[in-house]
């Protein structure tokens, strides 16, 4: 999946893109993986660039390579656990 560097979107967008919940997103942004932009003041609104999105994914992909891959971790256990990889 490529997001468009230049454009916005929403939290549900990358959600619905990337196939995880929006909760998902959220914990991401708050922890600091993913980086947002609030946009107005009190609850306001977030943004997400496709720039940013494209790093996450990348490093999303990059740890799973690493724990797959070279750590040799077995896939299978993953796919039993409910809940999500992002």
């Amino acid at each position: 999946m490529q997001f468009e560097d230049n454009r916005m979107y929403r939290v549900k967008a990358v959600a619905e893109a990337l196939d995880v919940s929006v909760a998902t997103i959220y914990r991401a942004i708050e922890s600091g993986k993913l980086d947002a932009l609030k946009i107005g003041t009190g609850k306001g609104t977030i943004r997400i660039t496709g720039k940013a999105a494209n790093i996450y994914v990348n490093a999303c992909s990059e740890a799973a390579y690493q724990a797959y891959v070279v750590e040799g971790a077995p896939a299978a256990a993953s796919d039993d656990v409910a809940g999500e990889v992002a």
